[in-house]
């Protein structure tokens, strides 16, 4: 009789199959190499993940009643010698503006009456967020609101820089776009009309009366240079009355990074008659922003 064959059972090692299955897996990442060998995320239609922008250079904000220095905060402001030392304490200390998030918006205002006037001052911290820093960053969203107030401020966008350009006291520019004709300076001599030149004519224009020497120069508003990142001083004289003096306020904005800083200085003497100068006014807007602006670059 023919012998049984009983059926054999290959047994399979552990380790092969641990082999066949690595094989197996590294077959199905084939497709999810570059060319060097290093791996790669499997993104459908081939786009990279945007990076989001950086955030801001600033998180927080300083202390607006304590950025200014005393010592310029008495020569903007000084005080009446009626005043006592507790009173004096108080003037200096300012006032804090309410604010419900110290981080991103705080402010400071000083009132100092004299019998030469009314001295207003105010300082404002802005720091300026961007909700959607996937596309905008916090220094492009600041730099958005900065333009703004510029065109809010009837300045033109980019504006005349550093000095202003004789004739621009008046806050009137003499700069025309690129191919118009150019606009003589209110004050100068303007080229003559055929009918004033021809000869024989019936009248001639008259001569200017000369500007008085002791008329201050008016220094208008401008967009500054030198200032934080980008700066502009928006500067108005309120209307004459018939028993209040003019008022003369000097508002100052700039920007650092994601902040955005502005200083507001106002001065009304206390007759009428009397304006403020421009050129000093601006002068004690423009040293405080500079010292404040020196603050944020520490």
């Amino acid at each position: 009789m023919p012998a049984h064959r009983m059926p054999v059972r290959r047994r399979v090692l552990p380790g092969v199959a641990m082999l066949t299955a690595l094989v197996a897996g590294a077959t199905g990442l084939t497709g999810c190499t570059d060319g060097s060998g290093i791996g790669t995320s499997d993104q459908k239609g081939g786009g990279n993940t945007a990076t989001p922008a950086q955030p801001g250079k600033y998180r927080s904000l300083p202390q607006p009643c304590k950025a200014a220095d005393p010592k310029r905060l008495r020569a903007m402001l000084p005080a009446a010698d009626s005043l006592t030392t507790e009173q004096r304490d108080r003037l200096y200390a300012g006032t804090a503006d309410p604010s419900y998030d110290g981080d991103r918006h705080v402010g400071c205002r000083w009132n100092a009456q004299s019998p030469e006037g009314n001295l207003l001052l105010s300082v404002t911290f802005e720091r300026v967020v961007s909700y959607d820093r996937a596309t905008t960053s916090d220094d492009d969203k600041a730099r958005q609101v900065y333009v703004r107030r510029l065109t809010d401020a009837k300045l033109p966008f980019p504006g005349p820089t550093g000095s202003p350009a004789p004739g621009a006291g008046n806050g009137t520019s003499t700069s025309t776009a690129p191919g118009a004709p150019p606009v003589s300076p209110p004050g100068g001599s303007a080229a003559p009309s055929p009918a004033a030149s021809a000869p024989g004519s019936a009248s001639s224009p008259s001569p200017s009366a000369p500007p008085s020497p002791s008329a201050p120069p008016e220094l208008g508003s401008r967009v500054l240079e030198g200032l934080g990142t980008e700066a502009f001083l928006d500067d108005k004289l309120s209307a004459a009355g018939a028993t209040a003096a003019q008022a003369r306020t000097v508002r100052i904005v700039f920007r650092t990074s994601n902040v955005l800083v502005t200083v507001e200085y106002s001065v009304q003497p206390s007759g009428p008659g009397s304006v403020p100068p421009s050129t000093e006014t601006q002068d004690r807007t423009r040293q405080l922003a500079q010292a404040l602006a020196e603050r944020f670059s520490e």
